[in-house]
């Protein structure tokens, strides 16, 4: 663990997450059947900006809808939360935190994320906004972390975790309730848990949320292709792959995939591997769940729900839970 600070008294503490065995992890997923690459894969710089600008596409209503809600209810959300310091999972830019740290008025903030220089950048512009707040980054794998380092601004501090954009869609239910698991674990004893959840509605809608007409989420998907071809040596042409979003009405989800336009070999990670004509490659799933199947999940994870938000259409929740007694 190092500590260091960065301008306007915001503190990054670097608990140097491992880097994961990404030509393991290609070799493994392009074994399976159908074959699937890790979600994460896909933010790189230039996967980053693309999905940065996919949030900001008509189509893809879901940033909107949440930073809208969050204005909107903050006062009452506080309300419901309590007193404590907020703590943002996969804070990434951290903007969408600050009309409740307004509302809640807390002594500090605290985001955790993987990326260091990533981190760094945003909570320097967070304390820029709130310079009386105290903001602490934590660079981790929050998604495998036990405890929370011990901090001068967490000390004897009650704990409020925020998960927004419905990050959770993109795990499975198993490793949903893992997760879920693990923030009761980091928000313990008496923390609180407010998250965004994507809800299933019109099939046409979500489809083209993920399939926006000025390109972003197909060019998304491709650049998968190129950072497989810099970073392990891979011979993908992303022009012989389409891109193709689709609602899978069993599972809840929606499954994103590049699809082999004709039979084709390509090497990557040391290795050959086929594709057959029509043949996916899945970039990533995004799970919606009701209201009710939520809280159910959550419940098995150790949760009860207390509070719910949502817009008119009743497209998107903000979900306030707090520890099963």
């Amino acid at each position: 663990m190092s500590t260091r600070f960065l301008e306007r008294r915001a503190t990054l503490v670097d608990l140097h997450p491992v880097a994961a065995d990404m030509q393991r992890l290609v070799v493994e997923g392009l074994s399976r059947v159908p074959k699937q690459l890790p979600a994460w894969f896909l933010y790189d710089a230039e996967g980053s900006r693309l999905f940065e600008a996919i949030c900001r596409q008509p189509e893809y209503r879901l940033t909107a809808i949440e930073t809208a809600l969050l204005r909107q209810e903050a006062a009452a959300i506080a309300a419901a939360m309590g007193p404590g310091v907020p703590i943002e999972f996969g804070a990434g830019s951290a903007r969408k935190v600050s009309p409740l740290l307004e509302a809640l008025a807390p002594p500090a903030y605290v985001a955790l994320d993987i990326s260091a220089s990533h981190l760094a950048e945003a909570c320097e512009a967070l304390q820029s906004r709130h310079p009386a707040l105290g903001v602490l980054g934590i660079c981790c794998d929050y998604s495998q972390l036990q405890t929370l380092p011990a901090h001068p601004l967490l000390e004897g501090q009650r704990r409020l975790g925020f998960y927004p954009g419905s990050s959770l869609g993109n795990f499975d239910p198993p490793q949903a309730r893992a997760l879920l698991s693990q923030f009761a674990r980091l928000l313990a004893p008496n923390g609180c848990l407010l998250i965004g959840i994507d809800q299933p509605r019109q099939v046409a809608s979500l489809e083209a949320a993920y399939n926006d007409r000025a390109g972003f989420s197909a060019a998304f998907a491709s650049n998968l292709l190129v950072r497989l071809n810099r970073d392990l040596n891979g011979s993908f042409d992303p022009g012989a792959f389409s891109y193709r979003a689709r609602w899978q009405e069993p599972q809840g989800r929606i499954e994103m995939a590049l699809v082999s336009q004709g039979r084709q070999r390509v090497a990557v990670a040391g290795q050959d591997w086929s594709f057959a004509a029509g043949e996916a490659l899945i970039t990533e799933y995004s799970y919606k769940y009701a209201p009710e199947a939520f809280t159910t999940l959550a419940a098995e994870a150790g949760w009860r729900a207390v509070g719910r938000w949502s817009d008119p259409d009743a497209h998107f929740s903000l979900h306030l839970l707090e520890p099963r007694p």
